[in-house]
């Protein structure tokens, strides 16, 4: 019933497409207990198959088509399994609370599962299943016509990976030992993850570098890899049995060889695979020993040259010994204790084979001029016969050279010997050059997880540009060991001098200090300026053999010194921007090998963390002393900002006359015969009536220091200054008092209201919002809406905060947060915008009745109340409102000045001084459209505010009076839309009519007409 059986043979998938397969095979395997397994008869099928997914010599990809048959399965197996008797999942987790609609995964209850729960069994079910058991192939079929995605990936979603099943998947991991990062290395003591030297057996590794749409990446392209298709499943595996040396003799030559190859296919470690290359050679050819040598370095050879802008010493390739003298009975570990050895490319026989890709069999080695006798010096070993053959690869390039040396009987090696040997040595190319590419695929995951870690290291502490360099310095010398690295910060303002420079030595961590140090040493050793400047100035890449031969290099900074300066890596260090903002040079790499292409391409990639490292903590340096510099800014400003203490002292010695004296219950309160001091003393009646100052136990000192700095902190403009604040804050004394609101809003929204309605213009220029955003002046940067408002609310802020003007300093942090929340809602409800915003759905909660014991009502009514307080001189009787519409329009003018002046645009009609005759008419737009409803609204919630919608109307009829004696309408426009009917949708009642007696119809239609036009025009401009 299982369908078509798993094709493990199937190896058009890549080795992604296996492990993913496998990994959904695995857990559907698991997630079946064994009973749901034998009931549907698969336990042998898919036990046997999984068995086998560890062969080495067989592929692991289940074909589409039986995969298709799993998902299937589970799909009508998550439909059905309530209904069949004895099935359960595997899961430790319960099911109580589950939602009885989604199939059952885990933990089916013991009623369910026999059929006497809620869920009855069905013989109908069980014998649909049957069927379907009887018939795979129908059942294969309906599934891929009609069933959806969404099927299958919701069962494997809800059960694949729940937060508490006990379904655990074991996969292989096949990581690199040592590999991840340990969050607690440090900089003082790097862990060397692995050497840069490393990876030149590896050969060339592609540059780490590539650009995509002109974007630096490190992402390599899988079409260029060429270890993309190679089974990195297991590092080591399975080794298969080797015959012994005396059943290997009883074989024929041609069996032999085959026997041998064999032996070597599986192999991808490479010191391992070398090894049996040389036993299996000197087993085939009689020899005592072998050698085998690898290629490294780079193909050309010569003097420095230009690569893509990059000035390089070119390397000659060299051979290395993977393993030397190595015979039937030595073992892999003793070879391993040997020291590696390094032939020139070109040098002494091997060096000949390899350049030439001749073989060469001498019958008496001391015989030949190009035999080399040091090693039997050394070793006391007298080497006579040689065979020495190169290794190539698929392509015909050497990769390698075998040696056989001493032919047993003392007999020279034979035409037939050099034929079994190049036989078996084309083989062995195959097999080092996958074992090579093993190699150069787990090297390359290394060189990627050390380059990540140091890059973490670099951006977990950016405190500092000493902290930062000494991290760099210290894992640069680690990773590529060399006895100098020295990095050097170009000077801002020239590209050719420096102005810090930074040294490290391979000696300083030895030091006393040296677990200790947290910072680099400067200017400690001499600068090569010839090549460093180069490197400044172009951003190429110097990197020199011969220090001594390059014309760049100024001898000059050894002498003297003990030092001397032999190999040279230089690099430029850029920002993402890809300015040069330093040097790294390297100096000395170890043994006195030359820095490589590999350490280039290592170097080059760090540089580009290290250019973001460095150029951070320069712009977190500069934001520090930004930070500095502001703080000392804002403390002088608030010294000068604040009153002083004997401003407070003169004003807590005046006496404070009652409320009734200064009639502050009065809606109709003129302030024009108060000075400032009877101003001052006013407000501080007004904390007193509403019992603040007691219930918040302010200081009155510090009170009284408080009102003086607010007063000091408003310019001298028309309008909003201090004496407006201070009108603001008396209405809203007298609304809270006569309505008896301050019972619905509390003491704490109290308080937060009359500090907003005195705080709300501080530091007003005189000029609104648009202007702001019109000259681009730093205020709209820093707001982009409500720019005013929020500047104002910060002043307030600023001053609460500063020392001796602490008004909220004895307040517990929860009432705190309150005020200071309602402060600021408060203050930006003052922008007119916001009331445009709010006061529909305002009239809406009048509408309906008010719940002042909902958060949003009170809202609603603290942003309206504050609105209603800004605009109350519309309110106040005609002498104060005209005096007042006087000083509004006049600033107003200055506004539209400065804007035809200085931004060369045309102010609109309500700032234009042109259509100042205009001021009655356009008075009469702003009550209608603004004012009037909003006062009508608050009347409707108490009839104590009824004298306000009276003095509205009676300032109404006023201008409209002026308005008909200067006859300023002589034509309707024609192309302003009726108005009445728009604007009766935010209106609970339709505005008053002028007075009969005006007589004037044409011009109260022409004033119902442009309403709405004026009511945008304020909504920009107060």
């Amino acid at each position: 019933m299982f369908g078509p059986q798993l094709d493990f043979t199937d190896t058009q998938h890549s080795i992604h497409m296996q492990i993913d397969c496998w990994n959904v095979l695995t857990l559907k395997y698991n997630l079946l207990g064994e009973t749901t397994q034998k009931y549907f008869g698969i336990e042998k099928d898919i036990s046997l198959s999984m068995s086998k997914r560890h062969d080495p010599s067989v592929s692991i990809v289940p074909s589409l088509k039986a995969f298709i048959c799993i998902q299937q399965l589970f799909c009508y197996l998550a439909t059905f399994t309530l209904s069949l008797p004895g099935l359960q999942l595997r899961s430790g987790s319960s099911s109580e609370g589950a939602d009885p609609r989604m199939p059952v995964s885990d933990g089916l209850s013991r009623n369910q599962l026999s059929g006497t729960g809620t869920n009855q069994y069905d013989p109908e079910y069980a014998r649909m299943e049957a069927w379907l058991d009887e018939h795979p192939d129908f059942v294969q079929d309906y599934f891929l016509r009609k069933a959806t995605r969404q099927v299958v990936d919701s069962w494997l979603v809800s059960h694949a990976t729940p937060a508490s099943s006990s379904v655990e998947l074991s996969s292989p991991t096949h990581g690199i030992p040592g590999g991840s990062s340990r969050g607690g290395s440090g900089a003082t003591t790097p862990v060397r993850k692995i050497s840069a030297h490393e990876f030149e057996r590896g050969g060339l590794l592609k540059p780490m570098i590539s650009t995509v749409d002109g974007q630096q990446t490190f992402l390599t392209s899988t079409t260029e890899d060429p270890t993309g298709n190679l089974i990195t499943a297991s590092p080591t595996p399975n080794r298969r049995h080797r015959r012994s040396r005396h059943e290997l003799r009883q074989l024929d030559e041609k069996e032999l060889i085959f026997e041998l190859v064999k032996d070597i296919c599986n192999e991808l470690e490479v010191r391992s695979l070398c090894h049996k290359i040389l036993q299996n050679v000197s087993m085939l050819l009689h020899a005592d020993r072998g050698s085998l040598f690898l290629v490294q370095g780079e193909r050309s050879g010569g003097c420095a040259q230009q690569d893509n802008g990059r000035t390089i010493a070119t390397r000659s390739r060299c051979l290395v010994s993977k393993l030397f003298d190595v015979c039937s009975r030595s073992t892999l570990m003793e070879m391993e204790k040997k020291d590696e050895i390094r032939i020139p490319w070109g040098t002494g026989i091997v060096g000949y084979v390899a350049e030439s890709g001749d073989p060469v069999n001498i019958p008496d080695a001391y015989q030949d001029d190009r035999f080399n006798d040091e090693i039997d010096t050394i070793t006391g070993y007298r080497t006579k016969t040689l065979l020495c053959m190169p290794i190539k690869d698929t392509n015909g390039d050497v990769i390698g050279v075998a040696q056989v040396i001493n032919k047993m009987g003392d007999q020279p090696f034979t035409k037939q010997d050099e034929e079994v040997f190049s036989s078996y040595l084309q083989f062995c190319g195959i097999g080092l050059r996958n074992a090579h590419l093993y190699e150069k695929s787990q090297l390359e995951i290394k060189r990627n997880q050390v380059l990540l870690d140091l890059a973490r290291m670099i951006f977990e502490e950016q405190s500092t540009i000493e902290h930062v360099v000494f991290r760099i310095l210290t894992h640069t010398q680690s990773l590529i060991q060399c006895q100098r690295v020295q990095i050097l910060l170009v000077h801002q303002g020239s590209k050719i001098s420096f102005s810090r420079v930074f040294d490290f030595e391979a000696s300083d961590l030895n030091g006393e200090d040296g677990e200790s140090r947290t910072s680099p040493f400067e200017s400690r050793f001499p600068i090569n300026i010839g090549i460093t400047g180069y490197v400044a100035t172009t951003g190429e890449t110097v990197n020199i053999a011969q220090a001594d031969e390059d014309s760049r290099f100024d001898p000059n900074v050894d002498d003297g010194t003990g030092f001397k300066h032999k190999t040279i890596l230089c690099m430029a260090i850029k920002n993402s921007s890809g300015d040069i903002i330093g040097v790294i040079q390297l100096i000395n790499k170890f043994s006195d090998l030359p820095f490589t292409k590999n350490d280039e391409n290592f170097v080059e990639a760090f540089a580009i963390f290290c250019g973001m490292g460095i150029h951070n903590t320069h712009m977190y340096e500069r934001a520090m002393v930004a930070i500095a510099k502001q703080n000392v800014t804002l403390e002088v400003l608030s010294y000068h900002a604040t009153a002083s203490l004997e401003d407070a002292q003169k004003l807590r010695s005046l006496r404070v006359p009652s409320s009734v004296h200064f009639r502050l219950h009065d809606f109709g309160f003129d302030d024009i015969c108060m000075d400032d001091d009877e101003t001052l003393t006013a407000c501080i009646r007004m904390f007193l009536d509403l019992d603040l100052v007691e219930r918040f136990h302010m200081d009155y000192e510090v009170l009284c220091r408080w009102l003086c700095s607010v007063k000091k902190n408003y310019r001298n403009v028309t309008y909003h200054n201090w004496r407006h604040a201070f009108n603001v804050a008396q209405m809203m004394f007298s609304i809270l008092t006569a309505t008896q609101w301050w019972n619905i809003f509390g003491e704490i929204e109290c308080l937060a209201l009359l500090i907003g309605c005195l705080c709300h213009d501080l530091d007003h220029r005189g000029t609104n919002n648009s202007f702001q955003i019109k000259a681009s002046s730093p205020l709209a940067q820093l707001y982009s809406t409500s720019t005013m408002e929020h500047h104002h609310f910060d002043q307030c802020i600023m001053i609460l905060n500063s020392p001796g003007n602490q008004l909220l300093g004895n307040i517990s942090s929860e009432e705190y947060s309150r005020v200071i929340r309602v402060l600021e809602e408060a203050i930006l409800s003052t922008d007119l915008a916001v009331y445009f915003r709010k006061r529909g759905a305002f009239f809406n909660v009048v509408r309906e009745g008010p719940c002042w014991a909902v958060e949003d009502h009170r809202e609603l009514l603290r942003a309206m109340l504050m609105t209603v307080c800004d605009l109350a001189a519309i309110t106040k009787p005609w002498e104060i409102e005209k005096r007042v519409a006087e000083l509004v329009s006049s600033e107003f003018f200055e506004q539209g000045d400065i804007e035809r002046e200085k931004l060369n645009i045309t102010p609109i009609d309500i700032m234009n001084r042109e259509k100042e005759d205009q001021l009655p008419l356009m008075q009469v737009g702003f009550i209608d459209s603004i004012c009037l409803p909003i006062y009508e609204g608050f009347a409707m919630l108490s009839d104590k505010l009824e004298p306000l919608v009276v003095g509205v109307r009676q300032n109404r009829d006023k201008w409209m009076e002026i308005a008909a004696d200067n006859s300023l309408v002589t034509t309707t426009p024609a192309a302003v839309a009726d108005a009445d009917a728009k604007d009766s949708n935010d209106n609970l009642s339709k505005p008053s009519t002028p007075d009969s007696k005006n007589g004037n119809k044409m011009l109260e239609v022409f004033v119902s007409k442009i309403r709405l036009n004026l009511q945008n025009i304020f909504c920009k401009c107060v």
